[in-house]
């Protein structure tokens, strides 16, 4: 089974001591998977990372037996087991056969996505907290412009397949905010990479939240996701898009699918049954993998440890339980998505 991980962070610091040999294990696995920016800094290191394994061998075992690429299964090779030099040498071997993000034949390979998340855009720091990880993180955010020329270059290499993530977070406003502004300047950010996506030709990746828990913030709680569907439905994507680690209703979810996107699902789902109804009502075919590591660690795996994109099996393995399918079949399907709405 090959699996896709379409929206990961190995880009980021919590893979700063081992991102190499994170993304080799997910090609010695046959898992695709599009690292993703959220500031210039991120999104350039998702290209470089994209063009490091670019020429990873492919259908030939190792020495040590393992294989690259194909329908091997992720099982055999452990996130938990470092690999040594010998292994991580292949990478700078002479290619097999190249791995092409245009060519349909052989997508399995590492991606970029270049973007700013929306919390960027005000520069200061939050908390992030979940209640299903046991740590919090203190997250500085950078109060980045918005730079079309720069973001325009990388939005033109080849091992880029989406814009983003960008979007809209009225999550993590503060009540000493200027909100309506930070609102506005996010609505105003996503259009102008609403136009690169377009000058590029390339699929969008959409983050977007509006749940927040504190009493004086209640008014941003529910329109972030009508925002959005105003937006894409007065600046139509070309190529569309991935509604990334979607947590809204099934109303709103046909909403986007009218619209032509995909559904991101990652561990959250896992955390629960809260969103089995959508599991099960949505058809598999709009519907894509993510993990959004190192973040949203899915059950059955420990609490409060890092994910990672190898652990996407677990989170198509929720879904298979909830449809009554096979693993196989949303690997599969996921796989075909995946493929399709990115241009592989």
């Amino acid at each position: 089974m090959k699996f896709f991980d379409t929206h990961a962070h190995v880009n980021f610091n919590a893979f700063k001591d081992d991102g190499e040999a994170v993304l080799l294990r997910c090609l010695q696995a046959g898992l695709s998977v599009v690292n993703v920016g959220s500031q210039y800094s991120t999104s350039k290191r998702a290209v470089d990372y994209a063009h490091k394994f670019e020429n990873f061998p492919k259908a030939k075992p190792s020495e040590e037996g393992l294989a690259f690429g194909g329908d091997n299964p992720i099982s055999p090779i452990s996130p938990l087991n470092p690999l040594d030099s010998k292994s991580l040498n292949l990478l700078n071997q002479k290619p097999l056969e190249p791995l092409s993000p245009f060519n349909p034949l052989n997508p399995i390979g590492i991606y970029a996505a270049v973007g700013i998340h929306p919390v960027h855009l005000k520069k200061g720091s939050f908390t992030h907290v979940d209640p299903e990880e046991l740590t919090e993180e203190e997250i500085p955010t950078t109060g980045e412009i918005f730079d079309y020329g720069k973001y325009l270059e990388l939005a033109r290499d080849e091992k880029v397949v989406a814009i983003g993530e960008v979007g809209l977070d009225y999550h993590h406003f503060e009540p000493i905010d200027d909100i309506e502004f930070l609102k506005n300047l996010q609505k105003e950010t996503l259009l102008k990479f609403i136009d690169l996506a377009n000058e590029v030709q390339k699929p969008i990746m959409i983050h977007c939240w509006g749940v927040k828990s504190s009493k004086e913030l209640d008014h941003t709680r529910t329109d972030a996701y009508d925002d959005l569907l105003e937006i894409l439905e007065k600046h139509p994507v070309a190529k569309r898009g991935i509604i990334h680690s979607f947590i809204g209703s099934y109303k709103t979810a046909n909403s986007f699918i009218a619209l032509g996107y995909k559904l991101g699902l990652n561990g959250i789902i896992t955390y629960g049954n809260g969103y089995d109804r959508l599991i099960r009502e949505i058809d598999l075919k709009n519907i894509v993998l993510e993990t959004d590591c190192p973040y949203l660690t899915p059950r059955p795996l420990e609490r409060g440890s890092r994910n990672e994109p190898l652990f996407v099996e677990q989170v198509a393995q929720k879904i298979a339980d909830v449809k009554n399918i096979s693993l196989e079949q949303v690997a599969n399907q996921t796989w075909k998505n995946a493929c399709e709405i990115l241009g592989l």
